[in-house]
């Protein structure tokens, strides 16, 4: 993907517009948050501009020095001037792509804290302990990238696991890190329970969706069927003795969270807002890219989550990623948690050379 010298002169010149506008005195506060937003924006990719016009000038006037104009150049400045030459074309496409990828159209969401939920799917126990297994692995991982992960709800399996887990995760770029992991995760292994050694297969399901701003979506009072009860379940002597437990109704899209976690009711509800809203948001941002199923093509898997996505091996010691056939023998390290690192950057790396592909009109 070619830029143009005028695209980047127009970027930097908007970085050098915007930074100069933040320095009025008498800017207004709204303006300046504004403006803010826009060079946080704008700077990296300014910087990636400032870079490939650099390594164009400079090799323009190389190129000067080796013959193209001056024919009278020193033989050996003119040897020098070659060797330089050849590092900076090797170091030009990577400038380039850098920059491209800048200029690519970004998710709105990917700055976004999100919601994860796990649900155990095929399988029984085992199905649930694997869900367990996998909220792990995203504790960790969020541990190893410095993010808080905060549980909103849980239903307990017996056996160990979790039928159903819900945790709100914050920090940078965690929608944009973790947006890939919505699907079917799939374990093969030996049960504990399991005495012949047959090996069973097991699914959970990963859901990712990205927490918006209360101001983001709008829920009229009259929308909500709120209903309060006491708990169930476990939770010691507080159990089934105040009407804490919370499940609220979204009367227009027939959306039903229940919350009892939480000893306090106003906590409870506060939660299933929460949840909530990052499931109504969810639902407007499915629509809208249904609506644009061509950029929905250039993505790493269709985001469905009924598709099944990645294969945990135990007795190969592999992790399989379906959509791009990655494999990895690092099982313990991926369910470590930090290991997961690598398949997630796979992830990214491959939608972001789909997107360039598409925008070069070769994909």
């Amino acid at each position: 993907m070619h830029i143009s010298a005028e695209r980047i002169a127009q970027i930097e010149a908007r970085r050098d517009e915007v930074q100069a506008s933040m320095t009025r005195a008498d800017l207004p506060a709204d303006a300046f948050v504004r403006l803010s937003k826009e060079y946080a924006e704008i700077e990296p990719v300014a910087r990636a501009a400032h870079e490939v016009r650099r390594l164009r000038q400079e090799l323009a006037a190389l190129d000067y020095m080796t013959g193209g104009a001056d024919a009278d150049a020193d033989p050996l400045m003119r040897e020098m001037a070659q060797e330089e030459m050849q590092i900076l074309k090797s170091q030009l496409p990577a400038a380039e792509r850098a920059l491209a990828l800048q200029l690519l159209p970004r998710d709105s969401a990917d700055a976004r804290p999100a919601m994860l939920e796990i649900r155990a799917g095929t399988g029984g126990d085992e199905a649930a302990l694997f869900a367990g297994d996998l909220f792990r692995m995203y504790q960790r991982y969020a541990d190893s990238v410095g993010w808080k992960m905060e549980l909103m709800s849980a239903n307990p399996s017996e056996a160990g696991g979790y039928k159903e887990v819900v945790a709100s995760v914050t920090g940078t770029g965690v929608f944009a890190k973790l947006k890939f992991e919505s699907g079917v995760h799939r374990v093969q292994r030996v049960p504990v329970t399991e005495s012949g050694g047959r090996i069973h297969t097991s699914a959970a399901t990963v859901a990712v969706l990205p927490e918006p701003e209360e101001v983001d979506v709008q829920i009229a009072d009259s929308d909500l069927k709120i209903d309060i009860y006491r708990a169930s379940g476990a939770g010691g002597q507080h159990v089934n003795t105040t009407d804490s437990a919370v499940r609220i109704t979204h009367l227009p899209s027939g959306l039903v969270v229940i919350q009892q976690d939480e000893r306090s009711q106003h906590k409870n509800k506060a939660k299933a807002m929460q949840v909530l809203r990052a499931r109504l948001y969810e639902a407007e941002r499915e629509r809208t890219q249904s609506e644009q199923a061509g950029a929905r093509k250039a993505m790493v898997g269709s985001g469905d989550r009924s598709e099944r996505i990645r294969t945990y091996n135990f007795p190969q010691g592999r992790v399989t990623d379906h959509r791009i056939n990655l494999t990895l023998h690092r099982l313990p390290e991926i369910l470590e948690g930090p290991g997961l690192a690598e398949v997630i950057d796979a992830l990214i790396a491959e939608d972001e050379a789909a997107r360039l592909a598409q925008l070069d009109g070769i994909g």
